[in-house]
C-alpha cells in the first residue's frame, strides 16, 4: 500500500492505531553508538511526522551480552510512543512507531534509514483494532 492509501484506509477504517516497524541494515556505526544522534533522531521525526512528544526521550545503552548490545530508545508521544533499538554487533536499527493518528509509513521509514545511513531497509506495517 502506498502512504496515501494506508492513510485513507486508516481514517476510514475502525483501526485504533497504526504501526509501523522498521529495519535499517548497515547503519553507520558511529550514528547507532551515539546517545546524542539517537536522541536527536526521535525529536526530528516527531517534527517530520507532527507527533507531540510527552516528555524527553529515554535513550540507554545496556546488554552484557555483544549480540544484543546497543542503545534502547522510548519516547512517548501523545498518541502513544516511538521505540526503537540500535544492535552494535550488527549495525542494525529496529524502530517501532505507534500512534492513533494517522503518518505516511514509507517516508518514515526512508526517513529512519536516511537519518541513520542506512541503504537497505525494510519496513512493514499493522493496523491495531
Amino acid at each position: 500500500m502506498s502512504d496515501e492509501q494506508v492513510i485513507e484506509h486508516f481514517k476510514q477504517g475502525k483501526e485504533w492505531g497504526l504501526l509501523v516497524s522498521v529495519d535499517c541494515h548497515d547503519c553507520d556505526p558511529a550514528k547507532i553508538r551515539s546517545k546524542e544522534v539517537i536522541s536527536q533522531f526521535v525529536i526530528d521525526l516527531c517534527v517530520y511526522i507532527d507527533m507531540k512528544r510527552f516528555g524527553d526521550p529515554i535513550v540507554v545503552r545496556f546488554g552484557a551480552d555483544p549480540r544484543v548490545q546497543g542503545y534502547s530508545l522510548v519516547q512517548l508521544i501523545e498518541t502513544s510512543c516511538i521505540s526503537g533499538h540500535f544492535a552494535e554487533d550488527t549495525d542494525r536499527a529496529f524502530i517501532d512507531i505507534f500512534s492513533c493518528k494517522d503518518f505516511p509509513p514509507k517516508k518514515v521509514a526512508e526517513f529512519a534509514a536516511k537519518y541513520f545511513g542506512s541503504d537497505k531497509f525494510e519496513y512493514s506495517i499493522s493496523f491495531r483494532t
